[in-house]
């Protein structure tokens, strides 16, 4: 049986979460442009900080569905056939989810989010410029699952997307069939690429995204230093950021280097 329920569910979870974050940085640049009015600027900030919390959720609930229907081998939708099967253990159903690109630029924004409130939290002065910038930024991932087209150009590729639906499949003979997903190709998906079924995968992206996320902060504070005129300023609360950035950066490009070689046996490090 389609699960077509699951698929709209998909892409309004996308939607809310690229509004969301898109409300959350216009909120927290209102505050930071009425930093002169407190009344004024504690309410957009707070505003900020909804938004933004509501966009954590729309997150997790994004990977929650998608971890779902991957656990429950729900093969009409393209992502889950494209890169998980029935024989897969589980280790490897869990690093299926970045197994594609969408997956990947899921797994980017968790760790955005994560940091996100971390800063709500620790930024203090600085929450109003440096979380524009930073939500700025998930603003322009959450893009990339969205799946729409405005006029002929697509933006983004919606990881809930029906088999049926690809470009390359409407207006096939067995899109119409009411029992399609009693046909072969649907007993089963592709599997996950034999190279990327090594441990190392299941840690090395995760860290590597990890370390993605980390490097926007230092960003965010150096765009917030030049916004308020604070031009050194901005680097003593930053540092600490940066240092994790590259520690955490530097253990996901060794982890790679593993992976590389015992799966591409490339004889050394790549």
């Amino acid at each position: 049986m389609e699960h077509t329920f699951l698929s709209d569910l998909g892409y309004f979870l996308a939607f809310f979460s690229f509004v969301t974050a898109l409300f959350s940085t216009v909120s927290y640049f209102l505050a930071f442009r009425n930093n002169k009015d407190m009344v004024v600027s504690q309410l957009w900030k707070r505003s900020g900080r909804i938004s933004f919390r509501l966009h954590s959720l729309g997150i997790l609930g994004v990977i929650g569905l998608l971890y779902f229907l991957i656990y429950g081998h729900f093969y009409e939708f393209q992502y889950v056939w494209k890169y998980s099967n029935d024989s897969m253990p589980l280790r490897y159903l869990v690093s299926c989810f970045w197994g594609g690109q969408e997956g990947s630029f899921i797994l980017w924004m968790f760790w955005n989010v994560v940091i996100g409130n971390v800063l709500i939290r620790t930024a203090k002065n600085w929450e109003n410029s440096v979380m524009t910038i930073f939500v700025l930024s998930q603003v322009f991932l959450t893009t990339m699952i969205l799946g729409v087209y405005v006029f002929d150009f697509k933006i983004g590729s919606n990881v809930f997307l029906l088999t049926k639906n690809l470009p390359q499949n409407i207006g096939m003979p067995w899109t119409e069939l009411p029992n399609y997903m009693d046909l072969p190709m649907f007993k089963d998906g592709q599997g996950l690429n034999p190279l990327l079924q090594n441990y190392w995968m299941t840690i090395h992206p995760p860290t590597l995204f990890l370390g993605f996320a980390l490097t926007a902060v230092p960003f965010s504070f150096a765009i917030a230093g030049l916004m308020t005129n604070k031009f050194k300023e901005w680097i003593k609360p930053s540092i600490s950021w940066t240092f994790a950035g590259i520690g955490v950066l530097g253990i996901g490009i060794l982890m790679g280097g593993m992976w590389a070689y015992e799966s591409l046996s490339f004889g050394g490090f790549w």
